[in-house]
């Protein structure tokens, strides 16, 4: 099988390359440097500038299936004009796929497996969200989601299977927002934010790498949450971050304005509330190996994925 993947160079495309190529999955990824695109025997790197609408056509030869996680990362100052590119570099990157493939007399490509988030689901700490949820989200990330679903859903014009990954907290040591939250916790300033009872969540890269696959591979249709079967608060989860690296926790919450004064806009990611549920997923027959986050941070920091050798670095030679 050859599947092609955009943002491969990411915390979770990485995770994914290296799941394909474990499983013997050959790999295209999409990159907008002309002078990273190296091939390997089972990677192969093409041109594309979604900003444009530019893309290198030969990517989908012999792909039977696209995963897309491109997009700009959120976790920068949320001003006006950046904003603007959260925003455009996910419709802009699937408008490019859509018009390439609309425009192609034949392909073999069946399904699209997306990237999406649990920002969509209201701000809430006593809601549990399923997929089937109607209400999105009042706030900018709410917009961005929606809207990147919307322009998801038009490929099954094109006759493609569509599924749309709800993605949580994602847990790693490699990238992420752990190790920032682990930081002051290592340096003895570690604590909650805010009343530390906004619901977190979670899921490992591992078991989500997993679920980008298990949805291709089952031909799988619809949305699905990308988050593990046990949500924790904030408070839960640095407790847990602390105990794991053996350190002691004895400062007040940091208040929320303090954050806000900090970040600005972009602070509604740490205390927006989002319990959500993993149902829909386990009923397809997906098995989490990470169902607690007290086992999962003592893979990421005492087990394999700590010692693993595999790291954005890999692909850092062959993408951007």
């Amino acid at each position: 099988m050859k599947v092609l993947i955009t943002g491969a160079t990411g915390l979770v495309g990485t995770e994914l390359v290296s799941q394909c190529h474990a499983k013997g999955y050959d790999v295209h990824y999409l990159t907008t440097s002309k002078d990273k695109m190296e091939s390997a025997s089972n990677l192969k790197g093409f041109y594309w500038n979604p900003g444009n609408g530019e893309i290198d056509i030969r990517c989908f030869n012999g792909v039977s299936a696209i995963i897309n996680l491109a997009g700009a990362s959120i976790s920068k100052r949320w001003t006006p004009s950046y904003k603007k590119i959260i925003l455009n570099s996910r419709i802009d990157s699937l408008a490019t796929l859509y018009k390439a493939l609309e425009k192609l007399p034949d392909h073999s490509i069946s399904a699209l497996i997306t990237a999406s988030a649990i920002g969509i689901y209201p701000n809430s700490l006593s809601n549990y969200y399923e997929e089937s949820e109607p209400l999105v989200d009042d706030s900018f990330l709410g917009e961005v989601v929606a809207a990147w679903e919307e322009k998801a859903n038009e490929f099954k014009n094109l006759g493609l299977l569509v599924s749309k990954v709800r993605i949580g907290l994602v847990l790693s040591v490699k990238g992420g927002a752990l190790p920032q939250m682990a930081k002051p916790v290592k340096y003895y300033v570690g604590a909650a934010f805010g009343t530390g009872q906004q619901w977190q969540s979670w899921i490992h890269l591992s078991d989500l790498g997993r679920i980008f696959l298990f949805a291709m591979e089952n031909e799988l249709e619809g949305t699905f949450n990308g988050v593990s079967p046990n949500p924790v608060t904030n408070t839960r989860l640095v407790k847990e971050i602390a105990q794991v690296l053996n350190r002691p926790l004895f400062l007040p919450n940091i208040p929320e304005f303090v954050i806000k004064a900090i970040l600005g806009e972009m602070s509604y990611i740490l205390f927006a509330s989002q319990r959500v549920s993993s149902k829909k997923i386990e009923e397809e027959g997906f098995i989490f190996e990470y169902q607690n986050v007290c086992s999962a941070l003592e893979n990421i920091y005492n087990g394999k994925e700590s010692n693993s050798k595999i790291s954005n670095d890999i692909y850092k030679e062959y993408a951007s």
